[in-house]
């Protein structure tokens, strides 16, 4: 089977090296790719939101399956594009993408799915945003309607900051969703679906801050690890029954099915589990940490979907091993990223045991490797443990020297101290009222 995976990212190169140690996937292509995947495969420099120009590429390549990574594309078309020429494809049409682009249209879906979510008004005015903002009070919850990349979402005890926020969305042509505050623990899932069957991956927990303790700014994600031994066992057939078999229905019923891969972010609150977000795509960096551990052949996994063959597949399986994955930003960001600058023991870094690494925003410069984004890196851990995979990923980081980087030092440090699962104790995914 050949491959080409569309996208620049840290979640892209993971998808690159799943496909790669997938013993039927004879050839992978990456477009555009970064530095550290043109290292692993072939990299062909177009522009992924291009939908005539990846289908060329497609065809030229002679590939059997098509993956596409980030959001833009596929709210810009490309797999419908792929689709029209009969070249199979991992990721959603432009409508059933609509859940990820506009969050009122995921609200509406999960309205009528009758999924449990935050309640929410839709504004575009600020007159409309402030009635929202005081109807659900502190803390305020104020998300860009449209594609931020991850960091559109405002969450503060600050009105001002709330308002500004929401003004600064409206000036920039969007509407926004203000909801209530959801309580307790938060957890990614993902789930594939060709369509009409659902197959759910491991749950993984992300950090949006961009400082320890979920201090700053959100980011596109800080870190990530999975498995969550904190987690009700029930927890993942509850929101495949809950959440995502009736959004795929709806969206099958609408007659806009989807394809591809959910992110389901959720909140387990006093009240039970509530929807915090859909994205139509892998998530980063949590992508890094899941497929670290998917021991079934990825390849096949992602054919299947885009074939509508989902339900023949066997079970998944699953590594018993823990991964954790650090990301590595830099200077400045999520605000003005400074980049260019030399990247120096990532040899070093891939040489420790149960560690690798992964790139993002990486570019060569005359023969050197220098930062080109605001996430430049993930480092994934393996270990047997939580504790031991939070070992080996900062050991590996610690190798890494970019001047004025960023990373979290305290990924998963919560869970490995036993302090998550606690909040769960006194209801039924959250903490007593």
């Amino acid at each position: 089977m050949k491959i080409l995976v569309l996208g620049p990212g840290g979640r892209e190169h993971a998808i690159v090296r799943a496909l790669l140690a997938d013993p039927f996937v004879a050839e992978v292509h990456a477009a555009p790719g970064n530095a550290g995947i043109s290292q692993d495969v072939t990299a062909h420099q177009l522009d992924a939101g291009d939908p005539a120009a990846v289908t060329e590429l497609a065809r030229g390549l002679g590939v059997h399956l098509v993956v596409i990574g980030p959001e833009a594309p596929l709210v810009a078309g490309v797999a419908d594009a792929l689709l029209e020429a009969g070249i199979p494809v991992f990721g959603p049409t432009r409508a059933a993408a609509q859940l990820e682009e506009s969050k009122a249209f995921a609200k509406q879906i999960m309205a009528a799915a009758d999924v449990p979510t935050a309640m929410a008004r839709v504004a575009t005015t600020e007159e409309q945003a402030d009635e929202a903002l005081s109807t659900f009070g502190a803390p305020y919850v104020v998300k860009d309607d449209g594609l931020a990349a991850g960091k559109g979402v405002v969450v503060t005890d600050d009105p001002d900051e709330a308002r500004a926020h929401a003004a600064a969305c409206f000036r920039a042509g969007s509407a926004v969703v203000i909801e209530e505050y959801l309580d307790g623990p938060e957890v990614s899932l993902f789930v594939l679906s060709d369509g009409r069957t659902v197959v759910p991956l491991a749950p993984a927990q992300d950090f949006k801050r961009i400082r320890d303790g979920d201090q700053g700014p959100n980011t596109g994600g800080m870190g990530a690890y999975s498995p969550l031994d904190w987690v009700p066992t029930s927890l993942v057939s509850d929101v495949v029954t809950r959440v995502a078999q009736p959004v795929i229905d709806e969206m099958a019923h609408r007659g806009t099915p989807f394809a591809g891969v959910l992110y389901i972010g959720l909140a387990l609150t006093s009240r039970g589990v509530r929807v915090i977000e859909f994205n139509v795509r892998f998530g980063d960096p949590e992508t890094q940490a899941v497929l670290a551990r998917l021991t079934t052949p990825l390849g096949g996994v992602l054919l299947a979907a885009a074939r509508g063959t989902l339900e023949d597949l066997d079970p998944l399986n699953w590594s018993p091993k823990t991964a954790v994955a650090v990301v590595l930003a830099s200077e400045n960001y999520p605000d003005a990223p400074v980049t260019g600058r030399r990247i120096r023991g990532l040899k070093k870094a891939g040489a420790v045991e149960g560690a690798r690494v992964l790139h993002a925003g990486t570019a060569l410069h005359d023969g050197q490797m220098v930062s080109a984004g605001g996430r430049v890196l993930t480092v994934v851990g393996l270990g047997a443990s939580l504790e031991d995979a939070r070992a080996t990923a900062y050991e590996a980081l610690s190798c890494i020297s970019l001047e004025g980087a960023q990373f979290r030092t305290d990924i998963a440090l919560k869970a490995a101290r036993h302090e998550v699962g606690a909040a769960l104790a006194g209801g039924p995914y959250g903490t007593t009222p």
